[in-house]
C-alpha cells in the first residue's frame, strides 16, 4: 500500500511538470534509466574532447588555439555535471568510470572517427554540436532536477561550440 502511494505522488509530480530531485522517492527503473542515460552523457562529453585535444598544436592560429582549448575545457565541464548529477542517484564517479573502461557503459561513437584535418574540427563544431543541441534542448524540461539544470547550462555553452565550427568552416571556403 505505501509503494503504490509512493509511486502515485512520484507520477502527480511528473504530470505536473514538478522535477524529481535526489532526495524524492523514486522506481528503481527510473533510478536505473537516468543513471545510464545521464552516465552516457558524461562519457560522451569527455570522450568528446579527445578529437580536438590532438589539435591544440596544430591550430592553424593562436586565435583558434585560444578557442578550441575554451572548447575542450567547456566539455570537460559538461562531463562533471553530469558525473555529478549521476552521483545524486546513490552511484560513484569511480563506478561510471569503471562501468566505462569494463565495457558496461556506452559513449557516443562519433568521437572514434578520425580528425585528420582542420575541417574535421569545423565539421564537429558546425554539424555535430549543433545536432547535440537539438537533442540535448529536450533534456532541458526532463523529469530529473539535477539532470535539467545541467542541461540548461550545457546548452547554452553548446551554442558557442557551434559557432566556433561554422566559423572555422566559412573561414575556408
Amino acid at each position: 500500500m505505501e509503494q503504490q502511494k509512493l509511486m502515485q505522488q512520484f507520477e502527480d509530480k511528473i504530470e505536473k511538470d514538478i522535477n524529481i530531485e535526489p532526495k524524492d522517492w523514486m522506481p528503481d527503473d527510473y533510478r536505473k534509466h537516468l543513471i545510464r542515460q545521464i552516465s552516457q552523457h558524461a562519457h560522451s562529453e569527455v570522450i568528446g574532447m579527445q578529437p580536438e585535444g590532438n589539435w591544440i598544436s596544430r591550430a592553424p592560429s593562436l586565435r583558434a588555439k585560444k578557442i578550441l582549448l575554451a572548447k575542450i575545457q567547456d566539455e570537460g565541464g559538461h562531463g562533471l555535471y553530469l558525473y555529478s548529477a549521476a552521483e545524486t542517484l546513490g552511484i560513484s564517479r569511480d563506478e561510471l568510470i569503471q562501468q566505462l573502461h569494463d565495457g558496461k557503459a556506452k559513449y557516443s561513437s562519433i568521437f572514434n572517427y578520425p580528425t585528420l584535418t582542420w575541417a574535421d574540427i569545423g565539421a564537429i563544431g558546425w554539424l555535430v554540436d549543433g545536432a547535440a543541441i537539438v537533442n540535448q534542448v529536450s533534456l532541458q524540461r526532463t523529469s530529473y532536477g539535477p539532470y535539467s539544470r545541467a542541461m540548461t547550462r550545457i546548452c547554452k555553452e553548446e551554442s558557442f561550440h557551434q559557432r566556433q565550427g561554422y566559423e572555422i568552416m566559412a573561414n575556408m571556403m
